[in-house]
């Protein structure tokens, strides 16, 4: 049964995750907050230092994959931190952690912004973007970023340069979960026609729609490309298409999209990712590496 304490904060016992992650799967929390603004969010930090709980961050819950086991300790999401800002003189952006990345995009196309046209089919937050080092067409975070605003478990905030942040493909020292990123200022490309800027996101989009599975949940993207090579291809051309572990499939439009086909549970998730990895070794000698993060025991 769920409890609820309540402070100036709300901290929810025994939560479900599952609703809030993309591929629907994944076990409770033991603690949960959804704070709406930094001063929620310092508290929720400091309520978990005098707690003695380990913090675990979640936003968009579109790259992770969460054990049905749950997570122990505080679970922090941060998508409800919102705000949009426009430095029309330097043409630049500042958006807070949960800003749905589709929703920027489109925000700046519709004023005539160029260089984020490529993220209006990345299923994440802007928090997310900037600690995954998203990309997409060519595309990539890493190349945008003026700064990110960021705060540590302990409370101490921090503005942080790309140089700080130790970006590589689909990366970055962020990762390590000892920061929170509360905002992203990003450069962009102004005054273009409205017009053009939108028809060629919305293109981007229809792109995306068209050659990955929107249908069933997943997490986009399971395994980075290694040197050379595209996960996908390697993936199809060892047969594994269609194959299937429980309700979890490996999509038989893009090879590398594992679905939940309705009833998925993490541990099917986890068996599919390892066989799939184990089947490319196996005939290609390339070892596949997970772009999605695991949260909990498997």
């Amino acid at each position: 049964m769920m409890t609820t304490t309540k402070t100036e904060i709300e901290i929810h016992r025994d939560y479900p995750l599952a609703a809030l992650t993309s591929w629907k799967v994944g076990g409770l929390a033991q603690w949960y907050a959804a704070p709406k603004s930094i001063g929620a969010l310092e508290e929720c930090l400091a309520w978990a230092e005098r707690s003695g709980e380990p913090i675990t961050l979640l936003g968009a819950g579109s790259n992770l994959l969460i054990s049905d086991r749950g997570l122990s300790g505080l679970v922090i999401c941060t998508r409800h931190l919102r705000g949009i800002e426009f430095n029309l003189a330097q043409g630049q952006v500042t958006a807070a952690a949960g800003e749905p990345v589709a929703r920027l995009a489109m925000q700046l196309a519709a004023k005539g912004w160029s260089g984020l046209e490529w993220s209006v089919g990345i299923p994440g937050t802007v928090g997310g973007l900037v600690v995954m080092n998203g990309g997409a067409q060519g595309g990539c975070t890493s190349d945008r970023l003026v700064n990110a605003q960021t705060i540590s478990l302990t409370g101490k905030s921090e503005i942080l340069l790309p140089a700080q942040l130790g970006f590589k493909y689909r990366t970055s020292l962020l990762q390590a979960g000892d920061r929170i990123v509360t905002a992203a200022t990003l450069q962009l490309n102004t005054g273009f026609d409205p017009q053009a800027i939108t028809t060629t996101t919305n293109n981007f989009l229809r792109f995306r729609h068209k050659v990955q599975p929107y249908h069933l949940p997943s997490c986009g993207s399971v395994f980075r490309n290694p040197e050379h090579h595209a996960a996908a291809k390697l993936i199809e051309d060892t047969g594994l298409k269609g194959y299937k572990i429980g309700d979890a499939q490996v999509s038989e439009l893009h090879a590398n999209f594992i679905l939940n086909c309705g009833h998925a549970t993490s541990n099917d998730v986890i068996n599919l990712i390892r066989y799939v990895q184990a089947q490319v070794s196996q005939k290609w000698a390339i070892d596949l590496e997970t772009e999605v993060k695991m949260l909990g025991e498997f």
